[in-house]
């Protein structure tokens, strides 16, 4: 398969259980792999409002007006939506408790939680960024 088509790579990501060191080297070695990859990362975290809910929520469980309260602009329909499409992709938990009214909490599932070091890393980018803009 390589010779005739360069551009794949002998063995398919998948066949690695978890991202293991072989499966990331594998990743960057492979232009396929490596697109493959960030095109998942970004059909889970496609959107303006997937990311600031789950760095909300980063901070522990909230209940939907409290997401709502923290994100500013965001309408109740798009947080809705979202937090959906995060549940439905394993990033968030809903957690519904028998009370009176309804109570309704998110929290991040451990898939979510190991988002931590890359909201991070963007922040020190976007605070960077921000910085170098203002100089011009």
């Amino acid at each position: 398969m390589g010779a005739k088509f360069p551009y794949l790579c002998p063995e398919p990501l998948s066949n690695y259980a978890m991202p293991s060191i072989k499966a990331i080297e594998k990743a960057r070695s492979c232009s396929t792999e490596f697109v493959l990859a960030i095109n998942d990362t970004l059909n889970v975290m496609s959107g303006k409002w997937k990311l600031p809910i789950i760095g909300t929520l980063m901070y522990g469980k909230k209940r939907f007006k409290e997401l709502e309260r923290l994100i500013p602009k965001i309408t109740p329909r798009m947080l809705s939506k979202e937090l959906k499409e995060l549940e439905l992709n394993g990033m968030i938990r809903r957690t519904v408790y028998d009370t009176i009214p309804v109570t309704v909490e998110y929290e991040l599932t451990k898939s979510g939680e190991s988002l931590s070091e890359v909201l991070e890393s963007m922040m020190l980018w976007g605070l960077e960024h921000r910085k170098n803009m203002f100089k011009k």
